[in-house]
């Protein structure tokens, strides 16, 4: 049985799968050079995937996971409804201020900023997910989660779109670019593109991969015992893969649109990983390996901020080369230090490597001082 120390603890599984997807998070952002990149270490050109474009879907799942985790401990320690939905709302605000930010380095322009982005798809999620684990209950989540996907799939087929009609899946025709152009207009994924990402109506289903996480970690509060979570972790993550590549070949798997297949595929593969995890590490008792991984989990937004903000100031900063003209300072870097002792792909993944050895050092400093830069 899981006591209620056991149901109110940390699950070190989980903060060591976060530090392993925000690990893999600052490995795929932050190549030597765009042009040479493995392929694994891209994303799909359009319909498909990569294991790239399991790492944000990933994450979100992890966030609904802490969900029931962190709010069920604050429950038992007697804090109030009120306190929990201001906290809630306090940190969604928070998250989405600092995507902002990004999008606002190295140049401020009002006029064309980047409303969306993954802290803003993160803030919406946590605070979507969040607000529903603490008014409804698990049968209301998944019934509005399986609503939500049908609902977001009719929608893609059948709401006919100005120019296009109903059904495109192309990147320009599809029903969540045409609204992200109608509803934000030059405040999209680099401007001059048809689509955005982390646009307004893919957040749908991307709210229930988190939803996906709430209820997975409200099972493995209750289950019985660790061998019954793990065997439940299993079994849905078995069913969310063949559901999904299942549902594939009518709606394809699509990261950018977040198509439903891809949202039940995705969840599914998470739960495998969380179960690999969990099993090694609470079943098991196998933890001589996680240190480095929960360093960065404990402390995983800051790391993608901060890496973010890192890589954009370093293109943002120019020196004059050789020959006297200006040259970004990161291309300086990775020509003199990675890009001359190996072939360019493993040169880029170097630096990559460089780029999560450098935060993973950093974070360890920090908390060997018992600092934590929690959002």
């Amino acid at each position: 049985m899981h006591s209620p120390e056991v149901r109110n603890r940390r699950l070190i599984s989980l903060d060591a799968f976060r530090g392993l997807t925000v690990a893999a998070m600052v490995l795929v952002n932050n190549p030597g050079t765009w042009r040479a990149v493995y392929p694994p270490l891209r994303h799909a050109d359009w319909h498909g995937w990569t294991p790239t474009d399991l790492i944000f879907p990933f994450f979100l799942f992890i966030v609904g996971v802490a969900i029931p985790l962190a709010l069920g401990r604050r429950r038992a320690d007697g804090e109030g409804r009120g306190q929990i939905v201001a906290r809630i709302l306090r940190r969604s605000i928070v998250i989405f201020a600092l995507g902002l930010i990004l999008h606002a380095v190295p140049s401020f322009d009002l006029a064309t900023l980047r409303i969306p982005g993954v802290l803003q798809r993160i803030a919406v999620c946590y605070l979507v997910g969040a607000l529903l684990f603490v008014a409804t209950g698990w049968r209301t989540q998944v019934i509005l989660s399986t609503a939500a996907l049908v609902g977001y799939w009719a929608a893609l087929m059948f709401v006919p779109v100005p120019g296009f009609g109903a059904g495109d899946l192309g990147q320009e025709g599809n029903l969540a670019a045409w609204l992200d152009r109608a509803v934000l207009g030059p405040h999209i994924w680099r401007v001059g593109r048809v689509y955005d990402p982390e646009g307004i109506l893919s957040t749908v289903p991307a709210v229930v991969t988190t939803l996906f996480g709430v209820l997975t970690g409200q099972w493995i509060r209750r289950a019985r015992s660790a061998i019954v979570a793990l065997r439940g972790l299993l079994a849905a993550g078995s069913a969310g893969i063949a559901l999904g590549l299942a549902w594939g070949h009518w709606l394809p798997l699509n990261k950018a649109l977040w198509t439903g297949s891809y949202a039940a595929f995705t969840a599914g593969a998470a739960l495998i990983v969380l179960a690999l995890c969990y099993w090694t590490i609470e079943v098991r008792g196998w933890r001589w390996w996680t240190p480095p991984f929960v360093v960065l989990g404990v402390n995983a937004l800051a790391v993608f901020f901060l890496s973010t903000l890192l890589a954009k100031l370093l293109v943002s900063v120019h020196i004059a080369g050789p020959d006297g003209r200006p040259r970004v300072l990161q291309a300086v870097l990775f020509e003199t230090v990675f890009a001359g002792w190996a072939p360019a792909e493993a040169a880029s993944l170097a630096w990559a490597t460089a780029n999560v050895l450098l935060w993973w050092a950093l974070m360890w400093a920090l908390v060997r001082k018992g600092v934590r830069l929690a959002v």
